[in-house]
């Protein structure tokens, strides 16, 4: 190989090494500053990350907010119809929050409760705007835990027919 030859290559491959690098910097630098959005039952299952922020939305449930006498550090909790998890949050939450309402928070999971739930601390509470708007994500995992649920009625009314001795054909 010639001198001009080897020369181009050995730049070629510096050219490709800082790219790859380059890449893989900004690859990382993006993965931690990325927020995913989980629902309760996808907290349950196991699929959101223990030492990572990350969202947490669903609807507040009805007679679960508590404020401490500090006025300022609020407990409640965050449920999609299947699955709840217990929030708390210090600082001022917006105006429109209050029970039966979407909200979005941005925290970690930091343990379980006295009660066996779930502990998120939210950083961050998002409250629906108007009466009308649900965040994206909250209205799908409340549709997907909604439909879930009807599937295991049905199923639940299938097992029932067949153990009582009903079928189709009797009908």
């Amino acid at each position: 190989m010639n001198p001009k030859r080897k020369n181009r290559l050995i730049l070629v491959l510096l050219i490709l090494v800082g790219v790859g690098s380059t890449v893989t910097l900004g690859l990382k630098a993006l993965d931690k500053n990325l927020l995913y959005f989980f629902s309760p039952t996808q907290v349950q299952a196991g699929e959101a990350p223990l030492d990572h922020s990350f969202r947490l939305g669903g609807l507040v449930a009805d007679g679960s907010v508590k404020r401490e006498a500090d006025g300022l550090t609020m407990h409640f909790d965050i449920t999609d119809g299947a699955e709840t998890i217990a929030v708390t949050y210090v600082g001022l939450l917006p105006d429109l929050f209050r029970e039966g309402q979407g909200v979005v928070t941005t925290g970690k999971m930091v343990g379980i409760t006295k009660d066996g739930k779930m502990h998120f601390t939210a950083q961050e509470v998002l409250a629906k705007h108007d009466e009308n708007y649900m965040p994206p994500e909250v209205q799908e995992a409340l549709d997907k835990a909604h439909n879930d649920g009807k599937k295991k009625m049905a199923e639940n009314v299938q097992a029932a027919k067949i153990v009582s001795g009903e079928t189709e054909q009797t009908q």
